[in-house]
């Protein structure tokens, strides 16, 4: 796990790198230097003047992003200080996704008779529509982590999908219904231009998910250490995780169904009201010789896990907030039996199955074997257009399905141990298999519409 792999710091010799300082600086330079070129060109090209006119706009704008926008996206210290910009591992893997899947969607398009311009057309639209989608999906699903002091930062924190927070399915969805409303105006065939993006879609997969394992996100469950397992830093998702159900500890416990009001005499900090509740955890295993061994907790005993918040106060200015480490207090029966700092603490989470590098490999496999398919029926009776594209969609929900059983990180939904994904994923493959029986009984010379 790497979240953020550099930060642009808040101000190099006493002056802001963003805001007014010198990013703007250098836009200025660009904007002066490229001006003063135009006007000592003796060819017939635009003036200075028709440059500004020209892309005056776009310089306002950007300027604009340098001086209001990106200052906002900085993080800050423990007191709230700015420290810098981070470019997060996630969102340079989302990157390194588009132009992948849009590179080799190209290539294919052209192979397959088709303009490369329709997939440079088409994708813009595409990657919106899914952004949208796997953002809003996400946040529609875990809405109640949103929830700011105002209106403009639970906006924020909705927006900031760079650092984790998309749903697959979410992006799909949306890419699918903005690529259908893009072929449609640009005059294209659904199926062909289908049969080219859909195995691309498994190249986005590889490194997203990769992102995701750079990000800490969609971590699988606890397992003994094996090859395909993986221990994530504090600060990770997984870390907390344990931290919170005592499992670093070395508890394994059960979480009890009713929260129970966090007492005043329980709290470290008297700042927290009595009113904030916790749940409780009913130990039913100590490790031999753990932490929480050494603190004399016993099977049976109910536990209020608190972490603790006081050691990240004490973190360095220099680092971000997110960096600074927390404790954690064992509470039994409203005495604190035991308090630890970070450095009492493992510094790495229990192994979990390394869900992110297993969706990597597969995606690159089923992209391989897609290609193979096609290769294989593409000269053949069976062959219609489409039919590449929804074997996609089948192979990807079948996958969703077996990887959520080794994933944590989604409850079951409507009275099942399904998750919402996998719900989904059997829609996808009921809708799927209907539309390929539909494609099987058109008569292929009817399938070959030329796309715009």
């Amino acid at each position: 796990m790497r979240r953020t792999l550099f930060l642009i710091p808040h101000e190099v010799a006493g002056l802001p790198v963003l805001g007014v300082g010198w990013l703007l600086i250098a836009l200025a330079i660009y904007i002066v230097a490229r001006l003063v070129w135009a006007s000592r060109k003796k060819d017939a090209g635009p003036s200075a003047l028709e440059i500004i006119a020209q892309e005056g706009v776009l310089w306002a704008l950007m300027a604009a992003i340098v001086v209001f926008v990106l200052p906002r996206a900085e993080i800050g210290n423990i007191a709230g200080d700015p420290v810098g910009l981070p470019v997060r591992g996630y969102g340079m893997f989302l990157m390194l996704a588009a132009i992948g899947s849009v590179g080799i969607a190209a290539y294919r398009a052209e192979r397959a008779g088709l303009r490369s311009e329709t997939i440079l057309k088409l994708a813009p639209w595409t990657f919106i529509g899914g952004l949208a989608g796997a953002r809003l999906f996400y946040v529609i699903q875990y809405r109640h982590d949103f929830i700011r002091e105002s209106w403009s930062e639970t906006l924020l924190a909705m927006a900031a999908f760079t650092q984790g927070g998309l749903v697959v399915y979410g992006g799909f969805i949306g890419g699918f219904l903005a690529s259908v409303w893009a072929i449609r105006r640009f005059h294209g065939s659904i199926w062909r231009l289908g049969d080219v993006i859909v195995p691309c879609m498994f190249v986005g997969l590889f490194f997203g998910r990769l992102g995701c394992l750079m990000n800490g996100c969609c971590y699988g469950g606890h397992c003994e250490p094996n090859l395909l397992s993986v221990q994530f830093p504090p600060g990770s998702g997984v870390y907390s995780d344990q931290l919170q159900n005592g499992e670093l500890i070395g508890v394994q416990a059960k979480l009890v169904a009713r929260p129970v009001p966090l007492d005043q005499s329980a709290s470290l900090d008297p700042s927290e009201a009595s009113s904030v509740t916790r749940p409780l955890y009913e130990v039913e295993s100590v490790a031999e010789g753990s932490l929480a061994q050494t603190a004399g907790v016993q099977p049976g005993d109910r536990l209020d896990l608190i972490p603790d918040t006081a050691f990240a106060r004490e973190a360095p200015l220099e680092i971000p907030a997110e960096d600074a480490r927390i404790g954690l207090a064992v509470v039994r029966d409203g005495e604190l039996l035991a308090r630890y700092s970070p450095a009492q603490l493992p510094d790495r989470a229990s192994p979990v199955w390394a869900t992110q590098i297993i969706s990597s490999v597969v995606a690159a496999v089923m992209f391989g074997l897609l290609l193979l398919l096609e290769r294989l029926v593409s000269k053949t009776r069976w062959y219609r257009e489409g039919l590449l594209m929804l074997t996609g969609f089948v192979a990807y929900a079948i996958l969703r399905i077996i990887l959520e059983w080794v994933r944590v990180d989604e409850a079951g939904q409507f009275g099942t141990s399904f998750s919402i994904s996998q719900w989904v994923s059997f829609a996808v493959i009921i809708a799927s298999a209907i539309a390929i029986a539909f494609r099987l009984k058109t008569p292929p010379a009817s399938t070959s519409v030329e796309a715009g």
